[in-house]
């Protein structure tokens, strides 16, 4: 029995933390303009 109120008060827990995510909405911010740019490394002997 204790495994499953521990089950439902984590998920209490989780779903109470969305929904006050939800209710203050999502922080302000910005993203960068320029995109990741990546390459792969050079392959051995190159």
């Amino acid at each position: 029995m204790r495994p499953f109120i521990a089950a439902a008060s984590g998920l209490a827990l989780a779903v109470l933390l969305v929904l006050a995510v939800t209710a203050f909405g999502a922080p302000e911010g910005k993203t960068s303009p320029r995109p990741l740019l990546t390459t792969a490394p050079p392959a051995p002997g190159k």
